[in-house]
């Protein structure tokens, strides 16, 4: 077992990120996320990684660009309105096919809104929020422990698709504090022959670019990406299933919604209402095969998603569950987190 701590999810987040190898971390400090900074730079005399608290969010998603291209294990963190101000850096990394990691620590909007917790930023971060057809491995983890499990996958799945990989956590994970089992530090070699490392002596030169002025050729990029997008969503599913089993009522949440949801089945469970849970990990690539599945079930009545925010995981269900079961909605803005009894009382209020 790896060793045990009580920590803040921010700061689960950094020294998650230390022992999977980082090299550099390029980022600047906005509320709910800061503690991250703050951490790596008081663990940083102890390790060799690169830190920079970049002079805006614009910047330091280039620094994250050319420190990737030279083939390094880099990560920034930011919140809602830094990481809007990051979108056209990411869209150029996700053309450029380098991995690294993002973590949005998600802060109600829209503007600059509150500092506390939200899931307003689903659709900018599964949609993709910058320019062109890309796509980036989104992670959504409900607790401090995994903060820490998924950021050790992000860097992994990152480093296998050459893709950019994007943990969309909120204020009330970022800030909450629980015990954790840290990994063994992972010995981090890297193998990235694209990279630009400035040894050509034996290979040809790497170029690594997002601009590509021929039709054709920019065509054939973007057939290239796509394809490695379905290889992806083939073979990086993950979702969690609660008491779903004979479940007639489906709830579904993400994040720190699911759960509040989970109780919200224990006590519906308690009342005789036969409800369960079906929790997207992945929030790109989308489990839609499964929500279609669960919705062909005869015993499966409706879904409720239940998020914070005005709507927006709901979409993807509904394009999932193609009419076959009624979809309905319900969600708290303004960072209030809705209670396990509320909820509740709004599902029994769609049982005939």
């Amino acid at each position: 077992m790896g060793e045990i701590k009580f920590m803040k999810g921010n700061e689960a987040l950094a020294e998650a990120a230390i022992r999977a190898g980082l090299q550099g971390y390029f980022g600047y400090p906005i509320t709910p996320q800061s503690e991250v900074v703050e951490y790596l730079a008081m663990e940083e005399p102890k390790h060799k990684y690169v830190l920079i608290q970049a002079e805006s969010e614009v910047a330091s998603v280039n620094m994250l660009y050319g420190a990737a291209a030279a083939g390094a294990r880099v990560m920034t963190t930011t919140s809602s309105p830094g990481y809007s101000l990051m979108q056209e850096g990411v869209s150029y990394i996700a053309c450029a096919e380098l991995p690294c990691v993002f973590a949005n620590i998600v802060r109600g909007g829209p503007g600059l809104g509150t500092i506390q917790p939200s899931q307003g930023d689903y659709f900018q971060a599964v949609k993709g929020g910058g320019h062109g057809d890309y796509r980036m491995i989104v992670l959504g983890p409900n607790s401090v422990q995994e903060m820490v499990d998924h950021c050790v996958l992000a860097f992994e799945l990152a480093d296998k698709y050459r893709i950019p990989s994007l943990i969309l956590s909120d204020g009330a994970i970022g800030q909450m504090m629980e015990k954790v089992v840290l990994p063994e530090p992972i010995p981090y070699k890297p193998n990235k022959p694209w990279a630009t490392t400035g040894k050509t002596a034996n290979r040809e030169r790497n170029i690594i670019t997002s601009l590509y002025i021929q039709s054709e050729d920019m065509e054939a990029k973007n057939h290239r990406l796509q394809k490695k997008y379905r290889t992806i969503e083939e073979n990086e599913l993950r979702y969690e299933m609660y008491k779903a089993d004979d479940a007639e009522i489906i709830v579904t949440a993400f994040g720190v919604m699911s759960r509040v949801c989970k109780k919200v089945v224990d006590l519906a469970r308690e009342e005789g209402i036969k409800m369960g849970l079906m929790r997207p990990i992945t929030l790109w690539p989308f489990p839609f095969e499964k929500f279609n599945e669960i919705a062909g079930m005869d015993r499966v009545k409706f879904f409720l998603s239940v998020e914070m925010n005005v709507g927006q995981m709901v979409e993807d269900i509904r394009l999932a569950v193609s009419g076959k079961k009624p979809v309905h909605f319900y969600g708290r803005q303004g960072g209030i987190i809705p209670t396990p009894e509320e909820i509740l009382g709004v599902a029994k209020g769609y049982i005939k």
